[in-house]
């Protein structure tokens, strides 16, 4: 486990001439890459909209808004890079997404959002774009190691009918093709993000569950350690990359 985090740490140092990690975004075409670039026609900007309206309205007139706790979006500037992150009560680490819906049950008494709901993505859309250009920087807890250690487990474990890993194709064969697509690092710098396929904008949880999905395995439940865990890694893999949300993909 030691190890593990050694090596991330290590290779995190490592100079930037060195670093051969490639954004999603760099495999793009021009098009789309303009799409990401302006926010007059990102269309992932239409859920930050929304989510800026709900960090300032109260969700019941019994509720404080998040804004009366955290003030104004200038503040959250470096939260969303710093996740998955540890949590005190639940004595594991969570996403920014499960942050937010805890947040909603301890402070606002309200009932956590379903995932993928729209209203979640708004708010971690809303929340990741304060950190938009930021480098990747999970927490140096060493309550995480473990958690960090399952998570580069999970990343490494052939899974599935087809017996594939997310290492065997996001690291050993990267720049290669599966039929037509580009099979790209996979690293996840944009989440949530607003992809053309979709025709609207997911979670990191929900791109993972379809690579489980596409393997023919049965994919870990979204808010489960599991899924945190491999998230928690994804983000260590990533450190020192910047936060592109709302990232768009093809």
């Amino acid at each position: 486990m030691r190890a593990c985090v050694l090596a991330l740490a290590v290779a995190c140092a490592l100079p930037a001439a060195a670093d051969q990690r490639r954004s999603g975004f760099e495999d793009m075409g021009a098009s789309t890459q303009a799409m990401q670039r302006d926010d007059g026609i990102n269309p992932a900007m239409l859920w930050v909209q929304e989510g800026e309206q709900l960090w300032r309205r109260a969700p019941s007139s019994s509720a404080r808004s998040c804004a009366s706790c955290h003030g104004e979006p200038a503040a959250l500037r470096g939260v969303a890079a710093r996740y998955p992150a540890w949590d005190a009560p639940l004595r594991r680490p969570v996403n920014l997404g499960t942050r937010i819906n805890l947040c909603r049950e301890r402070h606002q008494g309200e009932r956590p959002l379903p995932a993928e709901h729209g209203e979640l993505l708004a708010l971690e859309s809303f929340v990741g774009l304060q950190s938009r250009g930021l480098p990747i920087a999970p927490p140096r807890d060493a309550r995480l190691a473990p958690h960090l250690a399952r998570g580069e487990a999970l990343y490494r474990a052939r899974i599935g009918q087809l017996e594939l890993s997310c290492a065997q194709c996001h690291d050993e064969r990267a720049g290669g093709r599966l039929g037509s697509a580009l099979i790209p690092q996979g690293h996840a710098t944009g989440y949530p993000i607003y992809r053309l396929e979709w025709q609207g904008p997911g979670s990191l949880a929900r791109r993972l569950r379809g690579c489980m999905t596409g393997v023919r395995a049965e994919p870990h439940a979204a808010g489960s350690v599991e899924m945190a865990e491999l998230e928690l890694y994804l983000a260590a893999r990533a450190m020192g990359m910047k936060l592109e949300t709302p990232a768009v993909r093809p």
